[in-house]
């Protein structure tokens, strides 16, 4: 009983251990120029036993339950975090490259692997379905932070959040041919489209069951709202699966519906909750797999030049073949098309996926859950850390994007309609340079306090706005969207004279060199 309780004790222990030391790293990423989601299998690589031996993990059951488990919280936090407005206009786009992009990578990547390679076709096959999708982890940890255009960002973000589905269908398909539990390609076919189907309808449908719950059950304590709401992605996954249909699309289309929601109740709560949430799962998902990842095994010569190899044909080759393929017709300029092809990251998903050979007994199972967890290192390690990089030389990269509304939710006011909302001021805003009296703002809304670098001013009538303003603004929860549309009032406009401005310097400059070198 003792030895037991102590052994408990112990794994307590480590895994707080190993939870700070995950959390800490993330500090120095940015500054060290790489992906935390690196450091974070780094960390867990060290603590395995082929590093300091702290932890010997080797249960590719469990680690799959995990990576599963971290998956929907992830997928659930992306869909919460995607504004509707944003996506609208690329959902075309985004489909098509989580769904065709990601057939055609997996088609590039098997001719490679079956003629350079030497394996057989399905064998191939199985490599480039597990690695055809971008990662969404990967994709939402990195452009987070990152200033890139919210055309950009927002197909990326919706890509990587629904092209999970495909990935695994094309997956678990192959194995299924590869062990003859399945010969019939039009079955195939039908129930990809059953998978996909049914998983739009189940995530909108319990979504918006879980946005009605939310809104009107009134919970004891604001503090379990988060869980209320972190509940339905579970739930929304479980159903989705009982009907053989894929929950980590419904679990995305449900954080889309209850986070696109108008009035939400403790929505900067939930919010919060679910970020942190997200962050825990990446790192305890991140960490496991490290663990169980045994770098003597994966660094052979064998397994570094054939997962280089893929590497290079993934990130030159097939990703830009199946954005460039199914974009040919669209409105995306050659340097976004080209930045959408390098920033198709993978993380997490292929390394889940390529335990399910390993868990289907498969010959090569060992050989290929290597040279993806390779393929995953360089693509994080290199496309992570070159995103900002290719993005300023791209010219995608948007130094004045809008920063995000959040609503805060007073403890004195919980109990009633009314929200604080925090407003960051850019340059796209028309209000700048107007005082708060020009501003025609709803019905009892009152503006209480303006962050101005680092001085807190006290608005009155007369207070002028400027750029980077932060607003504080107490309004009634029913006129809040209406609120941010007088905010956000014609910022397109303004946005586009920036941009002519910008165009037109631009000119200037080049004609003057262009007359300076004749």
């Amino acid at each position: 009983m003792l030895q037991e309780l102590t052994q408990s004790n112990n794994i307590v222990l480590l895994f707080s251990l190993l939870l700070i030391i995950s959390v800490l790293v993330t500090k120095f990423s940015s500054r060290m120029g790489v992906p935390t989601l690196v450091l974070f299998i780094l960390v867990g690589m060290v603590a395995g036993s082929d590093g300091l031996d702290i932890i010997y993990f080797d249960n590719a059951k469990l680690a799959q339950l995990i990576g599963v488990f971290a998956l929907v919280i992830i997928l659930f936090e992306g869909g919460l975090q995607t504004e509707w407005k944003n996506i609208k206009p690329i959902i075309k786009t985004s489909a098509i490259l989580a769904t065709l992009g990601v057939l055609i990578t997996t088609t590039v990547v098997a001719v490679a692997a079956k003629y350079i390679l030497g394996y057989s076709w399905l064998e191939g096959f199985l490599i480039g379905s597990i690695i055809g999708s971008t990662d969404a982890a990967a994709v939402f940890s990195v452009l987070k932070e990152k200033n890139i255009k919210m055309k950009i960002k927002s197909t990326l973000e919706a890509e990587s959040g629904s092209n999970d589905p495909m990935a695994m269908f094309l997956t678990i398909s192959v194995i299924q041919l590869i062990i003859g539990e399945q010969d019939n390609i039009w079955s195939l076919i039908g129930n990809f489209f059953w998978q996909m189907g049914i998983g739009l309808i189940l995530g909108y449908v319990i979504g918006k069951i879980g946005e009605k719950a939310i809104n009107h059950i009134n919970l004891n304590t604001s503090g379990l709202y988060p869980l209320f709401a972190i509940s339905f992605s579970f739930l929304t996954y479980g159903i989705t699966s009982l009907f053989d249909a894929s929950g980590l699309l419904a679990v995305y289309i449900a954080g889309i519906v209850i986070g696109n929601s108008d009035e939400l109740t403790y929505r900067y709560s939930i919010f919060s909750f679910n970020e942190g949430f997200s962050w825990m799962a990446q790192i305890v998902m991140f960490v496991i797999l490290g663990l169980f990842v045994f770098p003597s095994n994966l660094f052979t010569f064998d397994n570094i030049t054939k997962g280089l190899f893929i590497s290079v044909i993934l990130m030159f080759i097939a990703r830009p073949v199946a954005v460039f393929t199914n974009l040919i017709k669209s409105k995306y300029s050659l340097k976004e098309k080209l930045f959408l092809s390098w920033a198709g990251l993978r993380g997490a998903v292929p390394v889940v996926l390529a335990i399910f050979p390993m868990l289907a007994g498969l010959e090569n199972s060992q050989a290929i859950f290597d040279i993806v967890f390779f393929v995953v290192l360089t693509s994080t390690l290199i496309q992570g850390s070159t995103i900002t990089y290719m993005a300023e030389k791209l010219g995608v990269d948007d130094p004045q994007a809008t920063k995000p509304v959040h609503s805060l939710e007073l403890i004195s006011i919980g109990k009633t309609n009314v929200e604080m909302v925090e407003y960051h001021v850019t340059k796209r805003n028309k209000i700048i340079g107007k005082n708060l009296e020009e501003i025609p703002l709803t019905d009892n809304t009152l503006v209480n306090a303006i962050i101005r670098e680092e001085d807190i001013i006290t608005p009155g009538g007369q207070t002028v706005i400027k750029n980077n303003d932060i607003l504080y603004i107490l309004v009634p929860k029913k006129k809040k969207r209406e609120l941010i549309q007088i905010l956000e009032r014609n910022m397109e406009e303004k946005q586009s004279e920036i941009e002519s401005k910008q165009q037109t310097e631009t000119d200037k400059k080049a004609s003057k060199k262009k007359g300076e070198s004749q």
